[in-house]
């Protein structure tokens, strides 16, 4: 029988196997972009945020633009998205702080990131790991979802989960790790109806029917 540790690397090759332009699913081509679409894409898909992040982009380029920005104009442009005065709101202050503690630049430092608003953990890490290089794992649904099926954390907290995966998984591959997870429990490993039958961790998985 392998143990965790060795179940977690045949797990990682597989999916590497199956996934292997495995990226970011948000469009950006700056840490501020990222740092934004990501803030926008909670209680939303990737796709629908991507549909909406092109006017923004244009309109508002910069942190200071941001800073600037009339809240019904930005609600006006992220109301798609659904929550439109909360991420507006967000997103006015994400501008008014970096202009005023960061000279306009998105921070590459965990703790600067998570007390800009609207950005937690997951964000700050989103942001780290895409725009910045720093690998980490990125705990949401599908990778909470993922981790308990795969008997790889029984972690009740993002946090606990992020460690236990963080153990298990080379440090270099933390970033895209979680983009293959992720994927995986999209298009396979979803929630109501998960497709066992198709899935290439079914035989290293202990809730595969």
């Amino acid at each position: 029988m392998p143990t965790t540790v060795e179940r977690a690397r045949e797990i990682s090759a597989r999916l590497a196997a199956e996934y292997p332009d495995a990226r970011c699913e948000l469009d950006f081509s700056t840490p501020l972009e990222l740092l934004v679409a990501t803030v926008l894409s909670a209680q939303c898909t990737d796709a629908r945020v991507n549909q909406v992040t092109p006017e923004l982009f244009r309109r508002f380029p910069t942190s200071r633009d941001l800073a600037r920005a009339e809240r019904g104009d930005l609600e006006q442009i992220v109301r798609p998205l659904g929550f439109q005065r909360a991420k507006a709101g967000h997103l006015l202050g994400i501008g008014e702080q970096l202009t005023a503690h960061h000279d306009g630049e998105v921070p590459a430092d965990l703790d600067a990131l998570v007390a800009l608003p609207g950005v937690g953990r997951k964000t700050a890490l989103v942001v780290l790991g895409n725009a910045f290089g720093q690998p980490g794992i990125t705990v949401d649904t599908h990778v909470t979802r993922l981790a308990g099926r795969l008997g790889l954390s029984s972690g009740s907290t993002p946090l606990r989960i992020e460690k236990d995966l963080c153990a298990l998984v080379d440090r270099e591959e933390w970033t895209v790790w979680s983009h293959r997870v992720i994927l995986h429990g999209r298009r396979v490993c979803t929630a109501r109806s998960p497709r066992c039958g198709e899935c290439v961790l079914a035989s290293l998985c202990p809730s595969a029917d």
